[in-house]
């Protein structure tokens, strides 16, 4: 990757945040610029970056907790506990009839690949994207019930799925393993993801509270030291074997919780960080993965990517809540707010 790439990245990114205020209001987002960008750079001969799949891979992992972390900060986690039926209800039975909708999808539309490789494409396609789903949560006009309720599962649905994907993944290879080893994964994964994330979390917000108000912190180191408390949950629950997206979710829930300050002040170097990650992580999809997929897509490829995107989520997400009490129109809104990225390339890439 030469100086004229990252220039070139450079003048995209910089090129998209001239235009950003007025973008809000057009149906164009961030990632859909930062995916066209790297693809036309790569299909113009302009960028052709020769980059490693598990490089692309660091960097998405991440842009992935520092954007969970960010957006969990700014959970009222007392709201949450009055409001948690929804996002229960969408992780608890939305997700599995995800990965199920999807599979029964997949298996119809490209038979010769199996039900294990079935499963495995729909697990990698069910967790939202919380950087996608950024402006919906951000949107003030949207009830706080809803809003809070797709941040915590675009938050922790990735997390979830991570032992499905990889269950799956090993069965599809004929390395299914012992038929106990998996339930010990699945709760040292979780188990550890949340107890690592809960302790960092906690520790860094009440460290940092109290050299706040000793004096001790300048306001810009106190900002570094958030982004340092993201990177602490999710390498240090990685390195004892847990999940690192749970960690820096249930990170960011904790830091928020006993932070001093839940605005803008502490956060928003972390938020700028993941959003940055985030930019260059659509564009090395679009420049380096997606033009090999391009290549030659077929019918049944992309009417199983349409169907699995939009019936394979307004489907389960309607039957889960059903009995909520939500309207028929916030069903539907809640359905379709659900939009696929940085999760699902991170776990492609493990193919």
């Amino acid at each position: 990757m030469g100086a004229v790439d990252v220039a070139v990245v450079a003048v995209v990114v910089v090129g998209y945040a001239l235009i950003s205020g007025r973008s809000r209001r057009w149906p164009v987002t961030m990632p859909m610029v930062l995916v066209g960008a790297g693809v036309a750079t790569h299909l113009l001969g302009i960028v052709r970056l020769d980059l490693s799949i598990s490089g692309i891979g660091i960097i998405g992992e991440a842009a992935l907790a520092v954007v969970l972390f960010s957006d969990a900060v700014r959970i009222d986690v007392s709201a949450l506990r009055r409001e948690r039926g929804l996002p229960v209800r969408l992780l608890a039975i939305g997700l599995p009839l995800s990965v199920l909708l999807g599979t029964v999808v997949v298996a119809a539309l490209l038979p010769g690949l199996g039900i294990a490789a079935a499963a495995l494409l729909a697990a990698i396609l069910a967790p939202t994207d919380p950087a996608l789903g950024q402006a919906v949560i951000d949107d003030t006009s949207v009830p706080a019930r809803v809003r809070q309720s797709l941040n915590v599962e675009s938050g922790l649905n990735d997390g979830l799925v991570l032992p499905v994907v990889l269950f799956f993944l090993a069965l599809a290879g004929g390395r299914s393993g012992s038929e106990h080893s998996w339930p010990v994964f699945v709760l040292q994964q979780i188990g550890l993801g949340v107890g690592v994330g809960v302790a960092v979390g906690a520790v860094g917000a009440l460290a940092l509270r109290r050299a706040l108000v000793s004096g001790w912190v300048d306001g810009l180191y106190a900002q570094l030291s958030t982004l340092g408390v993201a990177v602490l949950a999710l390498t240090v629950a990685l390195a004892l074997g847990g999940n690192g997206f749970v960690a820096a979710f249930t990170g960011g829930l904790a830091f928020g919780a006993l932070s001093a300050d839940r605005g803008d002040h502490l956060i928003e170097y972390t938020e700028d960080s993941g959003q940055l990650l985030a930019a260059i992580s659509f564009f090395l999809f679009g420049n380096v993965l997606l033009p090999t997929g391009l290549q030659s897509p077929t019918w049944p490829v992309v009417a199983c990517a349409v169907l699995t995107l939009t019936v394979g989520r307004l489907v389960p997400v309607g039957l889960a809540l059903l009995g909520s009490g939500t309207a028929p129109r916030t069903r539907l809104f809640i359905g379709w707010f659900g939009p696929r990225g940085l999760a699902s390339i991170v776990f492609g890439l493990l193919l």
